[in-house]
C-alpha cells in the first residue's frame, strides 16, 4: 500500500487544496490477490481504505471519479459500469448521472444497487456509510506520482476481472510517455507556468502535474512562490511578469475560456517571452487534470510545445 498523501483536488479548480489519502499497492503485484470466500470467488485489493474484498466480476459498478470512469472503459470494464458521476464526460457512452464526485451521497449511490463503488475522495465519510450497508468501496485518490497512476489502473483491473487488459494499458502508457520525453530530451533549462484558472492559481514541481513537466527537465517558475499552499500557490501578476516563463500552459481553456489572445490582453502580459514567441499553449482541461489512460496525450502536448520552443 502506498503512503498517505495530500493532493490538490485532482488538480480541479473548484478545490485546489483537497486532502486525500493514499491508495493502491507497491506496484509489484497489481494491488491485491484473488481469494476464495465460501462458494463465491472474491478479489482483495489494497486500496486507500485498506484491504477491500470485492466480487471477482462486479456487474454494477458506480464510478465517482472521471479518471476512474475513463480507466474502467479503457481496460474493458465499461459494460460493468452501472452509473458514473456528473463529471465523467469521457468516453461519450459512459453512463453519466447527477451523482457528485466531490460530495458523494451514500443514499443516492445506493439507489443504483452497486456491487462495487470506486471513488477518489472520502468527503463526508461516504466510504464508511457505504460499508455499513455492505457495499464494497475502493478509495483510489488522485495520483501523487506516475507510479501511483499505473498502480490504480492495475488495481481496477484486478477488481473487475481485467488484469491483463489493465497491464496492457499501463505498458502502453509507459511506452508512449517514454517516447515523447526522449524526443524532447534537450528541453532542460526552459521555464514554464501551468495555469489552473485565470486568477493565476498554479502548480509547483512537487505536484503530480509538476512531476509530469519535470520529465522534460522544465523548470517551474512557481516553485519559489510556494510557502504554505501545498503545491498549489496563487501567483501575483507582478511575480509572473518578473519570472517571464518561456512557456505558458493553459489548463483553463474550457472552464475559463482562456487562450493565447486572452493572455496577451492581460496587463503586462504582452511583454512575456511566451506571448511574444508563441509559447502560450492551450491544453484540454480534462487531460491536464486526470491521471488515467489519456495521460500520454497530456505529455504529448507538453512535448510538442517543447520541441517548437527549442
Amino acid at each position: 500500500m502506498r503512503p498517505v498523501r495530500v493532493l490538490g483536488a485532482a488538480i480541479a479548480i473548484a478545490a485546489v487544496a483537497l486532502a486525500a489519502a493514499g491508495c493502491g499497492d507497491d506496484g509489484k503485484n497489481g494491488g491485491g490477490k484473488a481469494e476464495a470466500s465460501g462458494d463465491a470467488t472474491t478479489v482483495t485489493v489494497q486500496a486507500g481504505n485498506g484491504a477491500v474484498a470485492v466480487p471477482a466480476h462486479p456487474k454494477r459498478i458506480v464510478s465517482l471519479s472521471p479518471t476512474h470512469t475513463e480507466t474502467l472503459f479503457a481496460i474493458g470494464a465499461g459494460s460493468q459500469v452501472a452509473a458514473a458521476d456528473s463529471l465523467s464526460d469521457y468516453p461519450a457512452n459512459a453512463p453519466r448521472t447527477k451523482l457528485s464526485a466531490f460530495k458523494p451521497n451514500a443514499e443516492a449511490i445506493i439507489k443504483y444497487r452497486p456491487d462495487l463503488v470506486v471513488l477518489s475522495n472520502d468527503m463526508d465519510g461516504v466510504v464508511k456509510a457505504l460499508q455499513k450497508v455492505k457495499v464494497p468501496v475502493l478509495l483510489e485518490p488522485a495520483a501523487a506520482k506516475l507510479d501511483d497512476a499505473y498502480d490504480e489502473i492495475n488495481d481496477l483491473g484486478l477488481a473487475t476481472g481485467h488484469v491483463a487488459e489493465a497491464r496492457k494499458v499501463t505498458d502502453g502508457m509507459r511506452a508512449d510517455i517514454q517516447e515523447t520525453v526522449a524526443a524532447s530530451a534537450k528541453a532542460k533549462g526552459l521555464t514554464y507556468y501551468h495555469e489552473l484558472d485565470n486568477q493565476l492559481h498554479t502548480v509547483t514541481s512537487q505536484t503530480f502535474v509538476g512531476q509530469v513537466y519535470g520529465l522534460f527537465g522544465l523548470r517551474n517558475v512557481a516553485d519559489a512562490a510556494d510557502k504554505a499552499s501545498g503545491g498549489y500557490p496563487q501567483l501575483s501578476r507582478e511575480y509572473l511578469v518578473k519570472k517571464d516563463p518561456d512557456l505558458v500552459f493553459l489548463a483553463d481553456t474550457k472552464c475559463c475560456g482562456q487562450n493565447a489572445p486572452a493572455v496577451a490582453k492581460r496587463p503586462g502580459f504582452g511583454d512575456l517571452k511566451a506571448v511574444k514567441d508563441g509559447g502560450v499553449v492551450p491544453l484540454d482541461d480534462d487531460l491536464a487534470s486526470r491521471w488515467g489512460p489519456r495521460l500520454p496525450q497530456f505529455v504529448k502536448a507538453i512535448g510538442d510545445a517543447v520541441q517548437k520552443t527549442r
